[in-house]
């Protein structure tokens, strides 16, 4: 099967087509004021550093919403793996549900916990916090970061309904202070929750943008592209079985503007300066013939829109698929080359590099066992020179490739051992362990030339300790 989605809980099944869970979860990138902070550079496009311990290694969020927690089926959890000197440490780790100590609410079948994730500092006292979606009366839940990690928990005050959509964090006034934005319940509006947040889970100030649309954003984006040093917000959008134009929304010293501008229809985006020239780009997978309905057939097509100061996509964009020179792989029917997506530095040279997950390549081990491809920023942009993939049949890493794996349905980059280099994290939902689609993960660590398998990192629920049947660890990263 080329399709799978939990986003039938989220809204009708004819917009479904679209939400594919793994696209909803890959991560964004941190906005100007966040990534100097994090990185003490201005490098712009680099994934927010989540150090909820604040030792200086920053540590890693792995999903697995559907796994059954205190006997409730999909009641969810997060695995939090902490950083350290040699990258993901799987000896030192928390597994945090609504069953655990501290946490607000009780375990609730279906109610996905870790849908999505967003690691930002929202209190501002240095240590990176944790905000977890989830379905129900309550759904966003915030953990805070503390010296000994994560800790206690708040639900974040719903005065506005956000009902439990779309989640993302920036900083859109500019302000140096983490916010958030959630989906209404009333799903043509989108709730921006400005920081700082007190320890209650107030926001400083907090308004509400139209979209317009009949039906909330399957995506929400967030990064620099006008060069502003405030983030801007990229939705995107689809109505039964057609996509719609995404939105690009201004960031500014007053937040988010009202009046966004029509861009490319998209299925999935993240923001990173593949160019470095101090304007974070999006890249986007193009969604084809504006047909929600053909992405499951869809060989997978990437566009990078240029950030300038008149936004994304105004002075150049570039297209990149698995025919173009250096890619690895052939363009096939249903790949989804591009289906997640995510944005950091690899090798350290300034530019922001894009991981690219494709969980429905046909590999020798079988059918849909998936690949993850690594393109490379450089002068000249986003291209395929130096590009690398790997599976679990490349060398090194542990594993092999199986049917119906979907290694690759989440990536992320983010940097675990603090070298200044992002480590690739890639996510196999449908791994079995014991069980069926238990889930898995696996952290290669970031070096001069790229991702390498030395010393790689790879952990399924049972090697955590957690709740393994059916978890589908690694359906998603914190953004």
């Amino acid at each position: 099967m080329r399709y799978r989605s939990i986003s039938t809980v989220l809204r009708c099944a004819t917009v479904a087509a679209l939400l594919t869970a793994p696209a909803l979860l890959s991560a964004p990138t941190a906005g100007a004021v966040e990534q100097a902070a994090a990185r003490g550079s201005s490098l712009a496009g680099a994934a927010p550093q989540a150090d909820f311990d604040k030792d200086g290694h920053p540590d890693l969020v792995v999903a697995a919403p559907a796994a059954t927690v205190g006997g409730k089926t999909r009641a969810g959890y997060v695995a939090v793996v902490y950083g350290s000197a040699t990258g993901a440490d799987t000896a030192h780790r928390q597994i945090i549900s609504k069953d655990t100590a501290g946490v607000p609410g009780d375990p609730a079948a279906g109610s996905w916990f870790g849908l999505r994730t967003v690691a930002r500092d929202l209190d501002g006292d240095g240590y990176t916090d944790l905000a977890v979606q989830s379905f129900g009366d309550s759904p966003f839940t915030v953990l805070w970061g503390s010296a000994g990690g994560l800790t206690g928990g708040t639900t974040l005050p719903d005065p506005a309904g956000t009902g439990g959509g779309s989640l993302t964090g920036g900083d859109f006034n500019g302000d140096g202070h983490a916010d958030l934005i959630a989906e209404g319940s009333d799903e043509s509006e989108l709730h921006v929750l400005y920081g700082p947040f007190t320890r209650e889970g107030a926001a400083a100030t907090a308004n509400t943008l139209n979209t317009g649309r009949t039906f909330g954003p399957i995506e929400v984006i967030a990064g620099d592209i006008n060069g502003d040093g405030s983030d801007d917000l990229v939705t995107t959008h689809a109505f039964e079985e057609m996509s719609e134009a995404s939105l690009y929304w201004k960031g500014g010293a007053s937040g988010l503007g009202s009046a966004p501008t029509r861009i490319d229809h998209a299925a999935a985006g993240t923001i990173g300066d593949v160019d470095k020239d101090g304007y974070a780009d999006l890249v986007i997978r193009t969604v084809p013939g504006n047909v929600v309905e053909n992405l499951p057939y869809d060989h997978g097509t990437l566009k990078v829109l240029y950030g300038s100061t008149g936004g994304p996509g105004v002075t150049r964009t570039k297209v990149i698929d698995q025919n173009t020179a250096g890619v690895p792989g052939v363009n096939e029917d249903g790949d989804q080359f591009g289906y997640s997506l995510s944005a950091g530095d690899v090798n350290g040279d300034g530019y922001a590099d894009i991981a690219v997950g494709i969980p429905y390549e046909d590999l020798d081990g079988g059918v849909d066992a998936g690949s993850t491809v690594q393109l490379y920023g450089g002068a000249g942009g986003l291209s395929g020179t130096g590009a690398q993939a790997f599976t679990q049949d490349t060398a090194g890493v542990p594993g092999a490739a199986e049917a119906g794996d979907h290694f690759g349905a989440a990536v992320r980059l983010g940097d675990t051992d603090g070298d200044g280099k992002d480590d690739l994290a890639v996510g196999a939902p449908d791994e079995d362990g014991t069980y069926t689609s238990s889930g898995a993960a696996w952290v290669l660590r970031g070096g001069t030339g790229g991702p390498t398998t030395t010393g790689v990192v790879s952990f399924g629920p049972n090697a955590l300790g957690a709740p393994e049947a059916g978890a589908e660890l690694g359906r998603g990263f914190a953004r």
